[in-house]
């Protein structure tokens, strides 16, 4: 490909999107850019603190397990006062709660703080795609999440590479650094974001207002739901690259270098692939994108089993990172397209929740698969939950209408509140 035909790709995969979406892509990713906690944290409580291998899984399942709590309220808050309000409460919240983490020094207090940072910094995600959701159209979704998930990556990536080096000065400095740099993101939304969430319009213009949405309207649709349960089994398998792969490669004999050099190999990936990618899956069809995406994933952590080399080993993530490329867009945009506008908070913290609670299970049931059966059947377990998956998937949306629920937007119903920053 020419360069003149690089540059056009690049202009036509940024064009179009509101300046709003660009200040809240901005605020994703200098928050990715300071996600060194995350990074370090274990290697903080066993190395620096001298606490066992065994408080910091403690630790870790309590940080997951305030970011479970805090979906389902996020997105109740979303829209009951508004995406703006919300972002900021949870990005101030982060911020606080990160730096206290960096002065505890007692167990219990660690164990607790760390909990709140979970919750707090979870609680930005519901609010972030419904008002991604509210400020771009409905073609450009797709487009749009995929390049938010760009910019998570590659903050993520940067700040990967940037905890070692911070962590060898002060991880104390790695705590302030993001709480400080959250702390930016919160000012960033202050100053440029205004509240996007819709005022949904009567319908027939004679007083009819739309049906509120509470969590219990969330629960009892059984076609949402059903693509939240399949959400958590395609996040349960993703979650194995950073929790099955680690054990299973040291086990084999690989150094903690080679399981580092192969999982980097999914970083670059997305960093360099995923707006190519978005602009060959944006106008496909969504079911087949996810029954793909969901095989891919599945069977990409299935050949995991035959690999012997660090080599093998990144071909493996090269397959399933692709799955993870189609899947993150797509799917978002099926959640959107699912809710109905009036309570896009509540469905987007109810998706939140699969991958969240997903982030609890994978540990305990990949240590206890290789533990009792060994490293070949939680692959062969992929396999099947990525197979079973994209059946789902495939059921599912055979019978989707082209358009989301009836009380969702058109140019005549949807009139967003602006509110001065």
């Amino acid at each position: 490909m020419s360069l003149a035909a690089l540059r056009r790709a690049a202009r036509e995969t940024v064009s179009g999107l509101p300046r709003e979406f660009w200040w809240l892509w901005t605020s994703t990713l200098v928050n990715r850019l300071g996600a060194f906690v995350s990074t370090f944290m274990a290697l903080y409580l066993t190395l620096d603190r001298g606490y066992s291998a065994t408080y910091a899984g403690l630790v870790a399942s309590l940080y997951g397990l305030g970011g479970v709590v805090s979906s389902i309220g996020s997105g109740v808050l979303t829209d009951r006062i508004g995406r703006r309000p919300t972002l900021l409460i949870a990005q101030s919240s982060t911020a606080a709660s990160v730096a206290l983490l960096g002065f505890m020094h007692d167990p219990v207090a660690i164990a607790a703080v760390a909990c709140l940072v979970g919750a707090a910094s979870n609680a930005s995600r519901p609010a972030v795609q419904a008002m991604m959701a509210d400020i771009v159209r409905p073609e450009d979704r797709v487009r749009a999440f995929s390049l938010n998930y760009w910019a998570i990556n590659l903050g993520f990536a940067i700040s990967s590479m940037a905890a070692g080096f911070i962590a060898e000065v002060s991880y104390r400095a790695g705590f302030l650094l993001e709480a400080g740099m959250t702390a930016v993101c919160a000012v960033v939304v202050f100053l440029r974001l205004p509240e996007s969430r819709p005022t949904v319009a009567t319908d027939n213009g004679k007083g009819a207002a739309a049906a509120p949405v509470g969590l219990g309207t969330v629960l009892r649709d059984g076609r949402f739901m059903s693509v939240v349960g399949l959400s958590f089994l395609v996040a349960l398998v993703f979650q194995q690259g950073s929790v099955g792969l680690p054990v299973a490669m040291g086990e084999a004999g690989f150094t903690p270098a080679d399981y580092g050099t192969a999982i980097a190999v999914n970083g670059f990936l997305i960093v360099a692939l995923q707006i190519p990618v978005t602009r060959l899956i944006e106008h496909r069809d969504a079911k087949r994108l996810l029954v793909v995406s969901s095989i891919l994933a599945g069977y990409g952590f299935g050949l995991t089993a035959f690999a012997g080399s660090v080599g093998v080993f990144a071909l493996t993530v090269c397959v399933w990172t692709l799955g993870e490329m189609i899947n993150a867009p797509t799917q978002t945009g099926l959640v959107v397209r699912l809710s109905p506008v009036q309570g896009r908070g509540r469905y987007q913290g109810m998706y939140t929740l699969s991958w969240a609670v997903a982030a609890l299970v994978a540990p305990l049931m990949s240590g206890f698969v290789i533990d009792r059966f060994g490293a070949e059947w939680l692959w062969g377990m992929c396999a099947v939950v990525g197979t079973a998956a994209a059946v789902g998937y495939g059921a599912l949306m055979r019978a989707l209408p082209a358009s989301g629920p009836a009380t969702a937007e058109t140019p005549a119903a949807v009139e967003p509140e602006v509110s001065a920053a």
